[in-house]
């Protein structure tokens, strides 16, 4: 009897430390990622079979969910103090540190390993490059300095690269070209994000906004000035042969509908605009990636 009553209490334990766990991989988040990664492989190889794609995408998920679980056990005390981030695992004690970094380490040697087996060196390498860059450089410097969406814009624009050298082995300037696009786009994202949640930021020290007074015309200047950058870099994609002369216009006319409701908060500083800016950016980066899968010359 007591075996029998026992074995659901199990099981239950275990159900509810496998939720925890998917709750540290941040599903959505890691998924946009993959799909970036999917998108540079895409790009450089436009006859890469679906397994291929998967593959590269899977990985990306991996090593994504890793830097979540390691930046979440880092910000475990801090994540206490904010609303939207209290009743992560982390902070409830539904797991313990040592359990998610056992999870962030078989997530990130199962992403590295498969991307680096799969296709080769250099992508597997990136992706090193942008787990260690956005765990233990942009996750502490957010109670430092500003500066710290610049860096963690470093590893945020790395997925279509990572898919662009794991499709051809070179570092060269395509890949690159992904890797601005995705660059430029982090900084209103995150700033849009920082708006809305300054308030419970500023309870954990964490300094996200341009300007380390918060909420000021300098932030949403630099907010614009970010956001306008993404409209003229639509060129260089058609200089370089990668989409058509439609394709160049259709990803101007994308930064230029980004880029309205980041005037409007500079405008105006309601909350309003910048939760529109927030969505806009949702709507952004898959809008480009389907522009340069389909305007291709």
């Amino acid at each position: 009897m007591s075996g029998a009553s026992s074995s659901p209490s199990t099981w239950a334990v275990v159900r509810a430390k496998a939720r925890s766990l998917g709750e540290l991989l941040k599903f959505r988040l890691s998924l946009l990622v993959a799909l970036s990664a999917v998108f540079g492989y895409a790009m450089a190889a436009p006859n890469a079979s679906w397994l291929s794609l998967l593959l590269i995408g899977v990985g990306g998920m991996l090593i994504t969910g890793a830097s979540n679980t390691i930046n979440q056990v880092t910000e475990r005390e801090y994540d206490s103090l904010m609303k939207r981030t209290a009743n992560r695992p982390m902070p409830t004690g539904r797991l313990t540190n040592r359990e998610a970094l056992v999870y962030a380490l078989v997530l990130a040697v199962a992403g590295i390993a498969l991307i680096g087996r799969t296709f080769n060196l250099p992508a597997a390498l990136l992706g090193i490059i942008g787990l260690l860059s956005y765990a233990f450089v942009y996750t502490p410097l957010k109670r430092v300095t500003p500066f710290c969406v610049f860096v963690g814009a470093i590893p945020g624009g790395l997925p279509p690269l990572i898919g662009w050298v794991a499709a051809t082995g070179s570092l060269d300037a395509g890949g690159l070209m992904l890797f601005a696009f995705q660059f430029f786009w982090q900084f209103p994202h995150f700033w849009a994000i920082a708006w809305l949640a300054d308030e419970d930021y500023t309870k954990a020290g964490f300094k996200m906004l341009p300007s380390a007074a918060g909420k000021t015309k300098r932030s949403t200047s630099m907010i614009v000035l970010y956001t306008l950058t993404l409209i003229p870099l639509a060129i260089f994609p058609y200089e370089m042969g990668m989409v058509s002369l439609w394709g160049a216009i259709a990803l101007a006319v994308s930064g230029a509908l980004f880029a309205w409701p980041s005037i409007l908060l500079h405008r105006t500083h309601d909350n309003a605009f910048a939760r529109k800016l927030m969505f806009t950016s949702f709507a952004y980066l898959p809008a480009i990636q389907l522009v340069f899968l389909l305007a291709r010359p």
